[in-house]
């Protein structure tokens, strides 16, 4: 039996593999856990292995490649129409064994367990911003309740908060003021937690070479940095900057038919959370960026001057993803250029 290629559909307990031979034909067709995949898969000599990027597809991509493996990982979006009749596990299979095979496809980097894990750390940060901005929501609610209105911003919030609860006379009613003041301590006590993982991450940003070239970008900071490189690796996955910001959905979305183009707002394609922490490194960075003598600061000028500021920020966001994929593929810092006289 020679296995040509072998397609895994990936499950919580239970996985489908369907394994092609050298003319696409299925020699293969089993239902198996994941851990008798990885033993199924050291008994066959070195082919390809085929996953959808889903959860547990990187660990388990990991083992087969040290088996001597080519792992391939695709996003479900492109395996979806190779999928034949009726949809179901096998056939699932059977269409990511096949779209793996096709010259055209695009293929999603294997990562590291260090990019992993950098992830992880920024989505728990993430998820802890969220709490923190929906308690301050919900404390705001419950003083304006009370006649107590408050301007936005955290730092006035907390002001405010110490003159309602920390005054010698009591403002708030015996049983409200208990509760604020217990909301108080869990906003304080999120602060404390996001404040350590962005120490986590300035430690980290400064000790990977990769990480200390995004530094030199203006807009970019440790957060960024740190995301950006846990995301794309060293970028080799992309063929042109123009690609990296398009995966991170910061090109216009096209609507062209007859021959006729036509460009629309930006895609939102990719990761919801790498865009959003670019366009607010871009939209941090403009002010000072537009007053510079560089080209970079002259294009700028140029766009606010026929463009809404924040189409601008936008502009500038898509900008410095392709500058990201040209330190991280080049090996380079960042080097303003002059304008020319």
């Amino acid at each position: 039996m020679d296995v040509s290629v072998l397609g895994v559909d990936l499950g919580k307990n239970s996985c489908s593999v369907v394994g092609l031979d050298a003319t696409g034909k299925v020699v293969v067709r089993r239902r198996m856990r994941r851990e008798t995949v990885i033993a199924y898969a050291g008994t066959l000599p070195p082919c390809v292995v085929a996953m959808e990027a889903c959860c547990g597809a990187h660990h388990m991509g990991r083992a087969l490649e040290r088996q001597g493996h080519t792992i391939r990982l695709m996003s479900p979006e492109y395996v979806r129409p190779y999928v034949k009749a009726q949809k179901n596990d096998d056939r699932d299979a059977e269409a990511i064994a096949e779209a793996a095979t096709r010259p055209t496809m695009r293929f999603v980097e294997l990562k590291s367990e260090e990019q992993l894990d950098m992830q992880t750390l920024h989505r728990i940060r993430d998820q802890l911003v969220g709490e923190r901005t929906s308690l301050m929501n919900q404390i705001r609610s419950l003083l304006l309740e009370r006649g107590h209105i408050v301007p936005q911003g955290r730092a006035k919030l907390a002001v405010r908060l110490a003159e309602l609860l920390d005054a010698d006379e009591p403002v708030l009613g015996c049983r409200i003021h208990r509760l604020v003041s217990d909301m108080r301590q869990r906003w304080t006590a999120l602060d404390e937690r996001i404040g350590d993982l962005d120490a986590e991450f300035t430690q980290a940003a400064q000790e990977d070479e990769r990480t200390r070239r995004l530094l030199t970008i203006p807009g970019i900071g440790a957060l960024n940095a740190t995301a950006l490189v846990a995301a794309v690796g060293d970028a080799r996955t992309f063929g042109r900057g123009r690609d990296l910001a398009a995966w991170l959905g910061l090109v216009p979305r096209q609507a062209t038919t007859g021959g006729k183009p036509r460009l629309l707002g930006i895609s939102k394609r990719g990761s919801r959370y790498l865009r959003k922490i670019l366009i607010q490194g871009a939209r941090s960075s403009l002010p000072t960026m537009s007053k510079s003598d560089t080209r970079l600061g002259a294009w700028l000028r140029g766009l606010l001057a026929r463009s809404h500021a924040n189409t601008v920020v936008v502009a500038l966001a898509a900008k410095m993803a392709r500058i990201v994929w040209a330190l991280l593929r080049h090996e380079r810092t960042f080097n303003p250029v002059a304008q020319a006289a």
